[in-house]
């Protein structure tokens, strides 16, 4: 099933974010950013244009994935664009991004309404949201809440199987130089 055809779809389908002449896009710095293909950006863009109509018109409270919610973090920092013609003249309403005040309660809560928003997307949407970007409540909120993003460009980041390997190999030099000794 498409998109609805309603005119709150059609403005949000066709409203551009950011500047037309920029030399990097919306979905440029989205894709840079988080490291991901242009195509992976504009996939996130699309579902996160699926979650704004879901916001206005779903009549609940709704929670973004991870990756929708980046894309909107994203246009927040395009204030401009989203609180003078974005919010008024396309979703013709407010939406606050409010983050969690943390502890149990807020988790549980979450974690409902995200459940709900996945339910409201098949039902607005005909089809279930793309788990790639759309994970089940379970794994959204399974992950550590002090979890933290990093910015790759001067890191060396390893799997937890290679730092072992590393460790272990490091380990055995040790004790043979001491052997050797």
């Amino acid at each position: 099933m498409s998109p609805p055809r309603d005119d709150l779809w059609q403005r949000i389908a066709a409203h551009h974010i950011g500047p037309a002449d920029a030399s990097l896009t919306f979905a440029g710095r989205l894709a840079r950013e988080n490291r991901w293909t242009l195509a992976e950006a504009e996939r996130v863009i699309r579902e996160y244009r699926r979650f704004c109509y879901l916001a206005v018109t779903a009549g609940h409270e709704v929670t973004p994935s991870d990756a929708v919610d980046q894309a909107w973090h994203l246009h927040l920092t395009y204030s401009r664009d989203y609180w003078e013609v974005f919010c008024p003249m396309v979703l013709k309403t407010d939406l606050h991004h409010g983050p969690t005040s943390g502890g149990p309660v807020e988790a549980g809560r979450y974690y409902n309404q995200y459940a709900a928003t996945l339910a409201a997307y098949e039902a607005t949407f005909g089809q279930p949201p793309p788990a790639a970007i759309w994970p089940a409540a379970s794994k959204r909120f399974k992950v550590d809440p002090r979890g933290v993003r990093v910015n790759l460009s001067g890191a060396i980041v390893l799997s937890r199987r290679v730092a072992l390997a590393l460790g272990l190999l490091a380990a055995m030099a040790g004790w043979l130089a001491g052997r050797m000794m």
